[in-house]
């Protein structure tokens, strides 16, 4: 196989451990809130300290060791709704139950802050804040509700906004074909299939996810490209059906060929209606989304 394809089987996705300033992480104090202000804490039952054992898999925006776990603890339990809106969060509380410094838990604050999952306030806290406010859009949070008890509104938003989203960028993209590009779809197709043949799913998930990745980047619609990581996170959340393409077979990878094949001639039409096939080749999602239109 290439090495392109060796390549896939062995990386792991990229992180970003980023740290604050010193001046940002004072933004989160410790002994922050007053006794009679801790009136409906959070209880930390079933939340271990052993930060290691902390969720499915590494996603890139929560960076490594214990602050990317912390950051994964968190916004698991908030999302979930094990620390419901409005609760406060005491960093003092946080790091002592999970037993890390006041630098990990003031960074990992910072971080659900700009997911929208928390505010800090002078003379209030820090605070969960309410569904309405949280970056819905954000692949952890895509992921976290996928595990979580909103797993099927999850679900099934992920399939109408990628059936929004994909079918237009396949027709955009076959009027800004570029060789290399075409070559990388290619490869990823190449790939797809070698790894179906070995069982080698991971991989195989793997390359669906550039594929797709690409084709939204290709479109020359910027704006379409910053929801390129939208598509990437549905494609990797796992246990249950939101394409076709988490069921690797023949069928998916004949219709990844045909987007190539479409793409290659230039023809939007066929490359959009490519696209809508494969996102409905599961059942699961043609109950979400219209059949198929003629072209």
């Amino acid at each position: 196989m290439s090495t392109l394809a060796h390549t896939m089987m062995t990386a792991a996705r990229s992180t970003d451990s980023d740290l604050a300033g010193s001046g940002e992480l004072d933004r989160y104090p410790y002994a922050e809130a007053p006794p009679a202000d801790r009136v409906g804490a959070p209880s930390w039952e079933g939340a271990g300290p052993e930060l290691g054992r902390v969720g499915r898999r590494a996603a890139g925006s929560r960076g490594r060791g214990l602050h990317g776990q912390l950051v994964q603890q968190l916004g698991q339990m908030i999302v979930s709704g094990d620390l419901g809106a409005d609760r406060p969060l005491v960093p003092e509380e946080i790091g002592q139950r999970f037993e890390v410094s006041r630098t990990v838990v003031r960074e990992s604050l910072r971080v659900l802050e700009a997911k929208g999952l928390v505010s800090a306030r002078p003379n209030v806290g820090t605070r969960v804040r309410p569904v309405s406010d949280w970056n819905l859009l954000d692949p952890d949070i895509i992921e976290w509700r996928a595990f979580g008890p909103q797993r099927d509104d999850q679900r099934r938003e992920l399939s109408e906004l990628r059936w929004t989203i994909e079918p237009l960028a396949a027709r955009l993209a076959a009027g800004h074909g570029r060789e290399e590009v075409q070559q990388r779809l290619g490869d990823m197709v190449e790939i797809m299939g070698h790894a179906m043949g070995q069982g080698d799913s991971l991989t195989f998930s793997r390359a669906d996810a550039e594929f797709h990745s690409l084709l939204i980047q290709v479109a020359g619609n910027r704006m379409l490209e910053h929801l390129s990581g939208i598509v990437s996170a549905a494609l990797q959340v796992s246990g249950g059906p939101v394409t076709g393409c988490e069921r690797p077979n023949d069928t998916t990878l004949a219709q990844h060929a045909r987007i190539v094949d479409a793409l290659a001639s230039g023809d939007g039409a066929a490359a959009e209606g490519a696209m809508r096939q494969l996102l409905t080749v599961h059942p699961e999602v043609e109950r979400v989304v219209p059949a198929p239109r003629e072209h």
